[in-house]
């Protein structure tokens, strides 16, 4: 009896999409190529949006199913979800009212992932450093990292709470000290370099590993830190 294939969507933002990596399409879109060459490895759906916060993701994450062949009359084995950084950043200056407060992001993912977890099972991604000395962004966004420092705490708690494997990545890549040419101009966006790092903490994580069935992908290029 031929064993049925696991799949896998993840839902986010532009790191999802894979913005800024030219050589490889995105951290998710390097994972995706890497297990289609594995044999038995879960089929993968990138289903990043530019520009989305968890309010977006909320709001189409079960659409996204209903309309993508295999998964059209049921419901992925795993979600990972990777959303938040946009709502971090402040509006019209440093100072200013974030896009999503840090208690109304904690609120909302945390009634995101309760719904999440009675279909299929969760995980979630953190969120990237950016670069403030480039800000503000698009002439109106401030983003800074001790704002996502605080918004990764929030997806901390919630992940621990409800007992989900949470992958931490703002504290690890600022501990880099070439984390800051990971960044595309821009100051948020990753680039190739950055999305590779971003790939090879995803491609080990025991969590996903454990649920995939896989082992390690050999022949990784040599982690960036």
């Amino acid at each position: 009896m031929i064993k049925k294939q696991k799949t896998i969507v993840v839902v986010g933002d532009s790191g999802v999409y894979g913005w800024g990596d030219q050589d490889g399409g995105g951290w998710c879109e390097r994972l995706r190529q890497s297990w289609m060459n594995s044999p038995g490895a879960p089929a993968l759906y990138p289903l990043g949006v530019r520009g989305d916060g968890l309010e977006m993701v909320a709001n189409r994450w079960q659409n996204e199913w209903g309309c993508r062949g295999e998964l059209r009359r049921q419901v992925p084995g795993a979600t990972i979800i990777a959303v938040g950084l946009n709502d971090t950043a402040r509006i019209g200056r440093p100072d200013g009212r974030p896009q999503l407060s840090a208690e109304a992001y904690r609120f909302g993912l945390l009634q995101l992932l309760k719904k999440v977890t009675t279909q299929t099972k969760a995980m979630v991604i953190g969120l990237t450093a950016v670069d403030e000395t480039v800000m503000p962004f698009a002439d109106c966004l401030w983003y800074s990292n001790r704002m996502i420092s605080i918004y990764e705490a929030q997806i901390e708690e919630c992940c621990l709470e409800l007992g989900i494997p949470f992958l931490p990545i703002h504290q690890k890549m600022l501990s880099n000290v070439d984390w800051l040419t990971w960044i595309e101009p821009d100051g948020i966006h990753l680039n190739s370099r950055g999305h590779q790092w971003i790939y090879q903490r995803v491609s080990t994580w025991s969590p996903l590993l454990e649920w995939a069935e896989m082992q390690p992908i050999e022949n990784l290029i040599p982690l960036l830190g």
